[in-house]
C-alpha cells in the first residue's frame, strides 16, 4: 500500500470538517421550549376534553341501558301479536262453523279461548303494550297503514272507518301499525278525469 502524503491527509481532514459543517447546518435548530404556563394550559385543555368525552359516553351508555331494559322484549312482543290475531280468528271461525253452531259446548270453548285472550292482553298491558284506537279517527301515517279507500259522504275524507288488523304501541314506540280502511269523496257520475 502506498502511504499518504501530508497534503492528502490535510485534504481528508478538511473534507471531514466540511461534512460535519454540512451536517450541523442541516440539523434543525432546537425549538423554543414552551413555558410552564403554556404546558399547563395545554394539559388542562386535554384533560377537559377527555372528561367531556367520558361524560358523553357515560350518558350514552345510561340511555342504552334504559332502552335495553324498556324495549328489550320489543321483537318478542311484535311476534306475540300474531297469537292474539290467531285467537280472534279462531273465535270467529268457531262461531261461523255450521257444525259447531249446533254443539252445546261451543259457548264453553269460546269462553275458554276468551280467558286466554284476556290473560294475554293483561300481560301485554303490564309490559306497556296497548292497542291503537283508530275507528272514526283521522288517518295518521305514523300509526295507520291504509289498505283500502271507501267512498263515503257521511264522514270527512281521510277518516278511518274500518280496521282490518289492530295496531299496537309499546310505550311510545310503534310495535305494529293498524291496517285500516279510509274514507274518500265519492266520484260524481258527471266528473271527467
Amino acid at each position: 500500500m502506498k502511504e499518504m502524503t501530508k497534503s492528502e491527509k490535510n485534504l481528508l481532514k478538511d473534507g471531514d470538517i466540511s461534512k460535519k459543517e454540512k451536517e450541523l447546518k442541516e440539523t434543525p435548530a432546537p425549538k423554543k421550549e414552551e413555558s410552564l404556563e403554556e404546558k399547563l394550559k395545554n394539559i388542562q385543555e386535554k384533560l377537559l376534553r377527555t372528561m367531556a368525552e367520558m361524560e358523553n359516553q357515560r350518558r350514552r351508555f345510561e340511555k342504552e341501558k334504559i332502552e335495553a331494559f324498556e324495549f328489550g322484549g320489543f321483537n318478542l312482543a311484535r311476534e306475540s301479536l300474531s297469537l292474539l290475531d290467531n285467537i280472534d280468528r279462531a273465535i270467529i271461525s268457531f262461531k261461523s262453523d255450521e257444525k259447531l253452531k249446533n254443539n252445546k259446548d261451543l259457548d264453553k270453548i269460546i269462553d275458554g279461548i276468551d280467558v286466554i285472550k284476556k290473560d294475554l292482553i293483561s300481560i301485554f298491558k303490564k309490559n306497556g303494550i296497548e292497542s291503537i284506537e283508530c275507528i272514526n279517527k283521522k288517518f295518521d301515517p305514523n300509526f295507520h297503514q291504509a289498505m283500502l279507500e271507501i267512498e263515503n259522504n257521511s264522514k270527512e275524507p281521510g277518516t278511518v272507518i274500518q280496521e282490518i288488523q289492530k295496531g299496537y304501541m309499546m310505550k311510545e314506540r310503534l310495535l305494529r301499525p293498524s291496517l285500516v280502511g279510509v274514507t274518500k269523496k265519492p266520484h260524481e257520475k258527471g266528473d271527467k278525469k
